[in-house]
């Protein structure tokens, strides 16, 4: 009897070990990725193609506004592998560096105005004027909170370079204050609204309207926060924002438009998470998809952590200020 029980404890013993096992197999092929909206359609392909390249893996995917994706990391801790932010400096102030090291940029995009067939008076919009249609009363316009997602923020930057560049003074004041009914948290939410015909433009990427085979009016480079070059020109205006905690704000300043990736501390998986990373940064891999969707590389940018920077990807940073 004695040898029975033995016998039996130790095969208890082993099936406990196997299922442990399992467990833990099971668990290391998760892969949970945060990321802007405005990535979903890249971000479909690259997450198949990386699933092709690493048989049985399991993504989970969490799509919201960057900063709403940041606040489930900071706030409510939500495990996460991989965060892809529509807007770097969303993970420099919102992460960095209670919750991330380090930031890698990886791609850039451009401010556009939004229209279908449908969009009134869309057959009189020109670059020399376009305000004025939208300014129309009988003109819906839409575009994304500022305090949960970049594209909204950038929208109240487009609107202020705008006021600039046209010489209109007030004319920000007046595009902010109309249909303020239809902010939405972020902007792939403003789509279905267009695309029904409940609102005639939107501010949206211009990647984003190319990808949903939507209508844009392409803006200035002075105005539509692509260029690089332009970086101090576009530092003339500002936001205030949300900050990381409750009452706090915070002053986003305007910059050239790039997307920025990181693995946050609390990665259930952060060899995967790496994996993912090469995946995503391989010009011949994920930034070839990125580009084929209307989002260039960025690839090598500075890096503000590079000496915190896992040596296996300062390949695709530069030191800041070097």
């Amino acid at each position: 009897m004695q040898r029975n029980r033995s016998i039996l404890a130790i095969l208890l013993f082993l099936s406990l070990g196997v299922c442990s096992s399992r467990s833990f197999s099971q668990e290391s092929k998760q892969l949970i990725v945060f990321h802007a909206g405005s990535l979903t359609v890249p971000f479909d392909r690259i997450l198949n193609g990386f699933k092709k390249e690493n048989p049985g893996i399991d993504v989970v995917r969490e799509i919201a506004g960057s900063r709403e994706c940041a606040r489930k990391i900071s706030e409510l801790g939500k495990p996460c592998d991989v965060f892809a932010s529509a807007d770097y400096e969303v993970i420099e102030s919102l992460l960095i560096p209670d919750h991330a090291t380090w930031n890698l940029r990886f791609a850039t995009n451009e401010m556009a105005v939004v229209y279908t067939d449908r969009s009134r008076q869309s057959n009189e919009l020109n670059l020399k004027d376009w305000y004025t249609i939208l300014l129309d009363k009988n003109v819906a316009i839409g575009r994304a909170d500022p305090n949960s997602d970049p594209c909204g923020y950038r929208t109240v930057l487009t609107m202020r370079l705008a006021e600039i560049y046209y010489r209109q003074p007030g004319l920000a004041d007046r595009m902010l204050n109309k249909n303020k009914e239809h902010i939405r948290p972020k902007e792939v939410d403003l789509l279905a609204l267009l695309e029904a015909g409940e609102l005639d433009y939107i501010f949206l990427y211009r990647s984003v309207a190319e990808q949903h085979q939507l209508k844009y009016l392409i803006l200035p480079d002075e105005i539509n926060l692509k260029k690089g070059e332009l970086e101090s020109y576009y530092q003339q205006v500002s936001v205030e924002l949300s900050g990381k905690a409750p009452g706090e704000t915070i002053k986003q300043v305007g910059g050239a438009m790039v997307y920025g990736v990181t693995i946050p501390k609390n990665s259930p998986n952060p060899a995967l998470a790496s994996t993912f990373i090469h995946y995503l940064m391989d010009k011949n891999k994920g930034l070839r998809l990125m580009e084929e969707m209307g989002q260039p590389s960025a690839v090598p940018s500075e890096c503000a952590q590079y000496s915190q920077l896992p040596d296996e990807f300062r390949v695709y940073a530069l030191p800041k200020d070097r």
